[in-house]
């Protein structure tokens, strides 16, 4: 994706980002017993677009396949409502299929920064939503052939929705989907054959700690 089509949507993230800090920042929480931060360690599955695009003038249909991996979240809550957010994990790998067959594999690792609102927080039922961006990194990108494969790195936004239920002041379970734009440039022997989009939803479960 080049510089001028990303430039657009992130500098309106980023002006949301900064947007939420400004309105949030005058009413600053007063300590309470649960803290400031949360940890949160489950899983997510990652699920792309189900239209990834194609290379080699068009002639070449890529798939990559879904994939479950454990996955973790630091939050920190600037107040009651509004709360910085990391998504992180290990490095996801996908297959990768070219006109419906195998043709390789690559492993990606997709962080995501958001600023969240918490509709409701002191309930035990606590919806909340997130903008952000995320930056996803691409590894180990092999084809089956022998070939070198190259996916290059991308920025783009993402959106949250989830919901949390407490059982007590400090521990919570939760559930929350995000969409992130990921575009990548592909090149093969170091010739450039065209991009993807690999575009997922992510459906990730959680346990929290607040401290």
């Amino acid at each position: 994706m080049s510089h001028s089509a990303l430039s657009h949507p992130l500098r309106l993230i980023l002006g949301s980002l900064w947007l939420g800090l400004v309105v949030a920042t005058p009413a600053l929480a007063e300590s309470d017993t649960a803290g400031p931060w949360q940890l949160r360690a489950g899983a997510s599955f990652i699920v792309p677009t189900s239209d990834n695009g194609s290379i080699i003038n068009h002639s070449a249909e890529v798939d990559i396949g879904n994939r479950v991996g454990p996955s973790f979240n630091i939050g920190y809550f600037i107040t009651p409502h509004w709360a910085l957010d990391l998504l992180g994990g290990l490095a996801f790998k996908h297959q990768i299929d070219v006109n419906g067959s195998r043709a390789g594999e690559a492993k990606h690792l997709p962080p995501i920064l958001s600023l969240q609102y918490h509709f409701r927080p002191e309930a035990t039922l606590r919806p909340f939503v997130g903008v952000g961006i995320n930056y996803t990194r691409f590894l180990d990108e092999k084809l089956d052939s022998g070939d070198k494969l190259k996916l290059g790195s991308s920025w783009g936004p993402a959106l949250q929705a989830g919901l949390d239920y407490a059982l007590d002041d400090h521990w919570t379970v939760g559930a929350d989907i995000r969409y992130a734009r990921i575009n990548s440039k592909v090149s093969i022997n170091g010739n450039d054959v065209g991009d993807v989009d690999v575009n997922p939803f992510i459906y990730s479960v959680n346990v929290g700690y607040r401290f």
